[in-house]
């Protein structure tokens, strides 16, 4: 089995910046895509950043140029840098991984709130 554990949410002002991370932990298996979704209160849940293996990117438009998603392949850890928050940046934001052969799993969810 494989879990996975984020940290780094909270509150913060707007224009300012938190940084997530998201240990995967477990034997036998290897990650494919990991990825950080986001879940706003009494919304579906949304794609916010993505990258393969092999270090590929992909941004969900409103977030294009303010986060940034990084992993390190030897600690099977990924990462969020989010910088000029905003209000609408709140949400419960949670790690995602492919991980052969179990598949897709989610972590437990970390807040981030943005307000003055």
């Amino acid at each position: 089995q494989v879990q996975l554990v984020e940290s780094g949410g909270g509150l913060v002002q707007p224009g300012g910046s938190l940084r997530l991370s998201c240990a995967a932990s477990g034997s036998g298996f290897s990650i494919l895509d990991m990825g950080w979704y986001r879940q706003p209160l009494g919304e579906q849940r949304e794609l916010v950043a993505i990258i393969s293996s092999g270090g590929t990117t992909n941004y969900a438009d409103s977030v294009k140029g303010r986060f940034t998603i990084t992993r390190d392949n030897a600690k099977n850890t990924v990462y969020l840098q989010m910088n000029s928050l905003k209000v609408e940046d709140t949400a419960v934001y949670y790690c995602n991984a492919n991980c052969f052969p179990f598949g897709i799993t989610w972590g437990q969810g970390t807040q981030v709130t943005v307000s003055s």
